[in-house]
């Protein structure tokens, strides 16, 4: 299997002070025909250099790291619009973890007790521009998310619209099933999840995201999920 079914390997870089984690983040990895890892480094400056060197798709990024940690090289990796897609792989996740990571462009965020089919599954969806949250991380993010004082500290981040028009009538907009597919977006649930609840296909549930996506005015699933947590919307399905 290759990625996407192309002759394409999904090009990964591994991110991690420890080297025992590396290695075994790579061993396993190196089983699977669609993913090709191009490197390791084991602190987020040299991250960064890596990722400007060796154009990786996705990047598994430790967050607690010497020199330069996670967040800042997260950043750094985005501002440089290499088009590389980040996954958090971390142990922690407290909300000085989490909000930051996801404010610097995380695409995803994964504990370390993630599954391997779950990191597998983590990857290729993050090549496909598909966030995934573990489901504390997601708990959290939603729990926090309607606490006001969080979203204004935390994740100012949420659809382009003019002063007349505030999100309230934005949500008016939307049909029921976009409704239950933001929801379930929210609760961090794959397009393939999605589309066996409502016994779709995978490319309908595509289309509701993209016209979602562009009726809201937001970039990715992770802005939608958030837009959905500000706007009470993750319970809807």
């Amino acid at each position: 299997m290759t990625a996407e079914g192309s002759l394409e390997k999904i090009r990964v870089l591994i991110v991690d002070d420890h080297q025992v984690v590396r290695q075994g983040l790579r061993t396993f990895l190196e089983l699977h025909d669609d993913i090709l890892v191009v490197g390791e480094a084991a602190d987020g400056r040299a991250a960064v250099d890596m990722v400007l060197e060796l154009q990786p798709h996705v990047v598994l990024m430790d967050l607690v790291m010497p020199r330069l940690d996670g967040i800042g090289a997260t950043k750094q990796i985005m501002e440089a619009e290499t088009g590389a897609r980040v996954i958090a792989l971390t142990s922690f996740a407290e909300d000085d973890q989490v909000f930051p990571a996801i404010q610097a462009g995380a695409s995803s965020y994964l504990l370390k007790d993630v599954s391997p089919d779950e990191l597998i599954d983590a990857i290729r969806a993050a090549y496909r521009g598909e966030p995934r949250l573990h489901p504390d991380v997601a708990r959290k993010l939603m729990d926090a998310m309607r606490n006001a004082g969080a979203v204004d500290g935390a994740t100012r981040t949420g659809p382009a619209h003019s002063a007349d028009e505030g999100p309230s009538s934005i949500v008016q907009d939307l049909t029921d099933r976009e409704r239950e597919v933001i929801a379930l977006v929210a609760k961090g649930k794959s397009n393939q999840e999605i589309a066996r609840q409502f016994f779709i296909s995978e490319k309908t549930v595509k289309t509701h995201i993209s016209h979602i996506l562009a009726k809201l005015g937001l970039k990715d699933r992770t802005q939608l999920a958030i837009f959905a947590i500000r706007n009470d919307l993750a319970d809807d399905e």
